[in-house]
């Protein structure tokens, strides 16, 4: 999938002043923290933690459904009312089964070698009954969904008609359609959905075409785009040159960020994972600067640790969720609107990369060469009940900001810490990492205002390998949803704090007003 990097690792916001302490270079480094309540940044949605799935998903009905319990409770444990995004490599090879007698499209297969094409190799049919079967999954997680539809290999006419269905079933559970997924890769030899010589202008007038057919059928359609692989210059441009001809109808930007990747590239490492990337600090405000430029919400509709399924022992490894919490609550410091990481079942995350497997192939220990989805969130296979993966429980960390106004943030003066802050209601809150597998640092926290209370949840692992005993608060989350995490008091003297941030780990710290 795609490759883009876009991340970073400090998220610069939440008025924190910072300073090395007095022991600042000795084995357990400190530093100083000051909260500084009235410099405030964006508010965090309420849906802001998502996730994206293929929408090759929906040929197996039985899966998003009202019916499978433990994937609902799942759902529901991460957010009350997050946002579901459908789409991937494999909207472009779905088509929708209207009727019995709708005849299915041309199978578009690149030319060449097979073996080197990472694109599906085949259809997927998707029909109402699985549309159906979705809205009952959205009621019943109170969820919404981000809807891809096919634009590589499809026509206007056939997007129409499925969108229709699709807004006339989900109802409000729609959020917004996209249509098709990184067009930015459609002219690269591996896709070949269009010639070498397509570009951004040609991809406008075609998006617009298909738009106009969607809205002719369905006129309070909404349209988030382009949904880009790799170029956050195609997000801004898209901005530019769409949202003057759709008005309201266009309501969303989007993107996608992968930190890593293949799996099979020795370069890909645990450490490099946690290192980050300075650059997505300045692709997400030049992003966030165009959606505000249009009074549109700036969506990070896909991406993950590594892209073509993960890396194991990285992607399915405790490392993961200390990424996946700093980077979330990065893009929502930058005033994104919502994140959507990806995953799914092992077979359709396989199909949708045309059946390769390279997180297999660079499985030292082969027991783990079960699945190709050792990135995704929640794991949900055929037989089994579903569980979190460790990096549920970053997102799970980062989810307790929804709702919540950012407060600013200097950087932390250690290159492997970081620190988010903010406040709702009565209640501030202080996310901490530290991404080093061998230093703590002790935090002095000014709270900047009264404090008669301060309690603590520690984000912790085995390991950063460890691919189980990852806990948030002291518990783990069960497949049927069931969580108790326990505070651990902290001791509160004139307004400040003093917490241990073991190495790696991550603390979320409370401070009642």
């Amino acid at each position: 999938m795609n490759r883009r990097k876009f991340l970073s690792r400090s998220a610069a916001w939440t008025s924190i002043t910072l300073g090395y302490a007095r022991h600042a270079f000795s084995q357990n480094k400190e530093v100083v923290l000051t909260l500084r309540a009235s410099e405030s940044g964006r508010s965090v949605p309420v849906n802001f933690t998502g996730l994206s799935y293929e929408l090759a998903q929906l040929a197996e009905p039985s899966f998003f459904n009202e019916r499978h319990n433990d994937l609902v409770a799942m759902f529901r444990r991460l957010s009350p009312s997050g946002i579901l995004r459908v789409g991937g490599n494999s909207s472009e090879f779905c088509w929708f089964r209207a009727s019995a007698e709708t005849v299915a499209p041309k199978l578009h297969v690149p030319a060449g070698n097979l073996s080197n094409n990472w694109m599906p190799h085949r259809l997927f049919e998707i029909t109402p009954t699985a549309i159906d079967a979705l809205a009952g999954f959205l009621r019943a997680t109170g969820w919404t969904a981000i809807y891809g539809l096919n634009f590589g290999n499809s026509s206007p006419e056939r997007a129409a008609v499925e969108a229709a269905y699709v807004r006339q079933t989900l109802g409000d559970r729609l959020a917004f359609f996209q249509i098709g997924n990184e067009p930015d890769f459609y002219h690269k030899a591996n896709n070949g959905t269009r010639p070498t010589s397509w570009g951004f202008s040609d991809y406008v007038r075609e998006w617009l075409g298909f738009a106009d057919a969607i809205l002719q059928r369905v006129p309070d359609a909404r349209f988030g785009g382009p949904d880009t692989g790799a170029s956050s210059d195609w997000v801004v441009r898209f901005g530019e040159g769409v949202a003057p001809k759709l008005g309201k109808r266009l309501v969303a930007l989007t993107g996608h960020y992968y930190v890593e990747g293949p799996p099979n590239d020795p370069r890909v490492t645990t450490q490099r994972l946690l290192a980050g990337d300075p650059s997505v600090v300045t692709s997400t405000e030049a992003i966030v600067h165009a959606a505000d430029q249009h009074d549109l919400v700036y969506h990070m509709t896909e991406g993950n640790s590594c892209y073509r399924g993960g890396k194991p022992g990285m992607s399915n490894a405790f490392a993961s969720a200390l990424w996946a919490g700093d980077y979330l609550l990065t893009l929502a410091s930058l005033g994104c609107g919502g994140v959507n990481l990806h995953g799914g079942q092992s077979h359709f995350l396989s199909a949708s990369l045309g059946d390769h497997n390279p997180g297999l192939r660079s499985a030292g220990d082969h027991r783990q060469a079960v699945s190709n989805g050792f990135y995704t969130p929640i794991r949900s296979e055929p037989g089994e009940v579903s569980f979190a993966q460790p990096i549920y429980y970053g997102m799970l960390l980062a989810q307790q900001f929804a709702g919540a106004t950012m407060l600013k943030v200097d950087p932390l003066p250690l290159a492997e810490v970081t620190a988010y802050a903010g406040v709702r209601d009565d209640r501030r809150l202080v996310a901490l990492f530290n991404k080093s597998a061998s230093t703590d640092v002790t935090v002095m926290l000014r709270a900047g205002g009264a404090v008669s209370h301060a309690s603590t949840w520690k984000l912790s692992g085995p390991a950063l390998d460890a691919t189980s005993g990852v806990t948030l608060g002291g518990s783990s989350v069960s497949s049927d949803g069931g969580w108790q995490p326990r505070a651990n008091p902290l001791p509160v003297s004139r307004n400040e704090v003093r917490v241990r941030l073991a190495a790696a780990s991550g603390l979320l710290v409370f401070l009642e007003g």
